[in-house]
């Protein structure tokens, strides 16, 4: 039982696949009737289901597979011309071949609710030169000819009279097609014989090998292994753990590296975690290629769904498909069919026009629809081009504003690209009213949503009466992907980076408020404003501070600007479900474990911009209220970090600041001023750092002070006796924010110290 079941299951895989080909075939020779070749494999395809279902006992197969493989045989001899009714009754029994085939996929055997007796008395019909085509009798007598009865005799006839007329005619008709079949086979027989004596040796060898071609099967057989699914799952979930331990061995190499330069195990450790990481990229990709599929598999239902689609719309329509080897995952190859469908459905239906329509603009009669799909990065793009209406921005915001989606100052501050997106609302439209201003909305909100689901981003682009183009860019993988970190206070953040558009640097005074709410004006664009502590009602301590990150996050035209306190970096990671219980967190699609062994939550992005959305602070007057309370801070509230390794000199700060009021923390050398500044128990305002100390001097604390996200906005100045312009540049790129040479005056620290933490400057003297 288990061979037979084996068997059966090589018996499917091999049978949709091929039907799955078959499909296409019949298309091309729709489109080229008298391709020989593509119709002895076509011929071969039906001739390989039959004998293999026959084989395992699937009579209903048989039959239907029988029946379809005399009509082709007849049209590669020449006795039967494909015109466009007899491709629909092959392509009907294509489909039903496909029912079959689910049927004994589910319950193993053929016989289910599928009656094919229909569509088998149609094929022997077209086999035996009959029109399929359903016609009216005319009422007739067995004595007089029915082109000689008038219509006024009509009456007199009797249904027994019209059967036997109807019965007789079908006769003579059959008997006049055998006799033209069997004058057609003697031609062809007479010019065989001719030929074959003037036939060269050459044209014979070829004849003979094109037949052996035929009978004999290829010999090259497929390298392939079939390996369960869930066993690449497993796979993947391993190489994702094995990249989590790649990314923590290349954090401690880094750390190990800053403090041992140099040294010769350290030049070994460099060359081993080089190696690791090589190796696991490769294996990582390698992996990958075993869950991949090319796009094909989607892309192969398309010409027969336009083809039917032309005929029921009666319009001419040419769909040209490239990019189809370009190799998708598994898991999302199953995901991004349906949205595809629909789309292609729309374009047929509302996008391209009637020939006549298409005549009167000038256009061809034939529209074009092109399908194309091709790599850019670590992402897929699926374009879907037609040469249609387009779509008309006026007539779609007027739609918008009859259904309430939009305010009228909404409308009038749109763009055209902003209006295209309006289909993407859902219950835009019915597809009635769509059809009447030319759009193609109906259902494309979920589209949109299924999309977004996979991490992706659609973009439409279209211009009225010239077409419009549908971008779709999608991840290659939803198991490992590259993102943003980003530091909000002490909490770290993933962004997808194909939904990061840029980052860049703003001022307070860039920040404009429009209806109680935050807005950056960005080049010529406008964008909504919020910080990232607002959206998910953290606590932050906003620093005073004259420049702000912001990442601009983006799905299809939809932007919006999130304020962070940290840009950590591009970083490679494993997406790791949050389980049962914690799964449904709005605006959290999932955690991975960083280089340092934490956990970072990696964000849903279309969650995420509808948070955005719907928070209304005004950042302006936040960040102005924050500055006062830093300004009117007292010393005693203000910790300030003293490093120095001269007794002396520390001594005589210490006195100046604690006369001032300010609390005060010392430290001999630079060593022992990174761990109470790592100390979670510590929290300090500023430091003041000597530059030429033992153990680690002022210039290398400064470095370790910037590699910490959570240290890294604390204002460091400069102690020092070494006041050369070259030694000034090298504090400032290495993060020191002011420099104070030594010997220094009281009230110049006080001042130097005021200016960097944005207070008041009144302090005892």
């Amino acid at each position: 039982m288990d061979e037979m079941q084996e068997i059966l299951e090589d018996f499917l895989i091999e049978s949709l696949e091929l039907i799955e080909q078959l499909d296409q075939d019949l298309i091309e020779l729709e489109n080229r009737p008298n391709d020989l070749d593509l119709l002895n494999q076509i011929f071969r395809v039906a001739h390989t289901i039959k004998g293999s279902g026959s084989f395992l006992g699937f009579d209903t197969l048989t039959r239907l597979t029988h029946n379809m493989e005399d009509v082709l045989n007849k049209a590669r001899r020449g006795d039967l011309l494909i015109t466009p009714e007899v491709m629909d009754t092959i392509l009907e029994s294509t489909h039903l071949m496909k029912l079959l085939l689910e049927t004994i996929k589910q319950t193993g055997s053929d016989r289910g609710d599928h009656n094919i007796d229909s569509i088998v008395q149609k094929l022997q019909a077209i086999s035996n030169g009959e029109s399929i085509l359903q016609e009216s009798p005319r009422p007739h007598t067995s004595q007089t000819p029915i082109d000689t009865i008038k219509e006024e005799d009509y009456s007199h006839l009797s249904e027994e009279e019209v059967e036997a007329e109807i019965e007789r005619l079908l006769k003579m008709r059959q008997e006049e097609d055998r006799q033209k079949r069997q004058a057609k086979k003697q031609a062809k027989s007479t010019l065989s014989i001719h030929q074959s004596t003037t036939t060269s040796t050459t044209e014979t060898s070829k004849i003979q090998e094109s037949q052996s071609k035929e009978k004999m099967p290829s010999t090259i057989i497929e390298q392939t292994v079939r390996v369960d699914v869930k066993r690449l799952d497993h796979l993947m979930n391993l190489i994702g753990e094995l990249v989590l331990g790649k990314n923590r061995l290349l954090r401690i190499h880094t750390e190990i590296n800053d403090i041992h330069t140099h040294h010769t195990l350290s030049d070994e450790l460099n060359q081993i975690v080089t190696s690791i990481s090589t190796v696991t990229t490769d294996l990582q990709l390698a992996v990958m290629k075993t869950r991949m599929l090319p796009i094909i598999k989607v892309f192969n239902k398309f010409p027969r769904m336009v083809r039917d689609l032309a005929r029921e719309l009666n319009k001419n329509i040419e769909l040209t498909m490239s990019g189809e080897e370009t190799e998708l995952d598994k898991s999302i190859i199953e995901e991004i069919g349906d949205p595809l469908v629909h789309i292609i459905r729309n374009s047929c239906d509302h996008g391209i026009e009637s020939p006549q329509e298409r005549i009167q603009k000038g256009k061809s009669e034939i529209g074009k629809i092109q399908l194309k799909a091709y790599n850019e990065g670590n992402h897929i793009v699926i374009e879907i081009e037609d040469d249609g209406k387009g779509l008309d921005p006026i007539a779609l915001k007027t739609k918008a504003l009859e259904k309430g989606l939009i305010m009228e100052r909404d409308a009038s501050n749109m763009s055209d690209k902003e209006a295209f997106s309006l289909i993407f609302k859902a219950g835009f439209s019915t597809a009635k009213e769509i059809t009447n201003i030319s759009g193609r909305g109906v259902g494309m909100d979920v589209v949109k949503s299924n999309i977004e689901n996979l991490n992706g981003i659609i973009d439409i682009e279209s211009q009225l009466d010239v077409g419009t183009i549908l971008k779709l860019k999608i991840p290659l993988t939803l198991a490992i992907i590259q993102a943003l970190i980003i530091g909000v206070g002490e909490e770290y953040y993933a962004i997808p980076l194909s939904s990061v558009l840029e980052t860049v640097k703003i001022t307070k005074e860039e920040i404009y408020t429009v209806d109680g709410r935050s807005v950056l004006r960005l080049r010529d664009e406008v964008l909504p404003l919020v910080h990232m502590a607002d959206i998910f009602q953290v606590h932050h301590d906003l620093k005073k501070t004259n420049e702000f990150f912001v990442v601009i996050i983006g799905l299809a035209d939809q932007k919006i600007g999130i304020i962070v306190d940290h840009l950590i970096g591009q970083e490679e990671v494993v997406i790791k479900s949050l389980g049962e219980y914690l799964k449904n967190i709005q605006g959290i699609a999932g955690a991975t474990v960083r280089g340092d062994g934490k956990i970072t939550l990696i964000l849903d992005v279309v969650a995420l911009m509808e948070m955005g959305k719907n928070i209304k602070i005004n950042l302006s007057k936040k960040i102005e209220l924050k500055y006062q309370e830093i300004a009117n801070r007292q010393p005693k509230d203000i910790h300030i970090l003293l490093v120095d390794d001269s007794l002396t000199y520390r001594q005589l700060a210490k006195n100046y600041l604690q006369e001032a009021g300010f609390k005060i923390t010392e430290a001999q050398d630079g060593l022992e001023a990174l761990k109470l500044l790592k100390d979670s128990q510590n929290s300090f305002d500023l430091a003041l750092v000597d530059i030429e100390m033992p153990k680690m001097d002022g210039y290398t604390l400064a470095y370790e002070i910037q590699k910490n996200s959570r240290l890294k906005n604390i204002p460091l100045i400069a102690i020092t006796s070494l006041s050369s312009k070259a030694n000034r540049i090298k504090g400032s790129e290495l993060g020191m924010n002011d420099y104070i040479t030594k010997p220094y005056s009281k009230e110049f620290l006080l001042k130097t110290i005021a200016k960097n933490l944005h207070l008041n400057e009144e302090y005892p003297s």
